[in-house]
């Protein structure tokens, strides 16, 4: 019997530097919702990771998040 594995999904999000720390937390707050890592430090590049099964929540989070923080959808 093989085992399934859940599907990750990932955005690529920009957010100027000086609010990167808050922006994580937000999110980390989202108990087992997703997962931030940079991607570029230089340009300021973050990934976000999620299971395919949230795609619509972390929509919804980061459409909430995009009223509060200068988010740019770079992927």
């Amino acid at each position: 019997m093989s085992e399934q594995r859940p599907k990750i999904d990932s955005m690529l999000i920009a957010i100027p530097p000086g609010q990167i720390v808050l922006f994580k937390s937000i999110v980390e707050s989202y108990d087992n919702l997703a997962t931030l890592r940079t991607e570029d430090p230089v340009r300021h590049h973050l990934r976000i990771y999620f299971s395919a099964d949230s795609r619509d929540e972390v929509e919804a989070m980061m459409a909430s998040l995009a009223t509060q923080f200068e988010i740019e959808r770079l992927a």
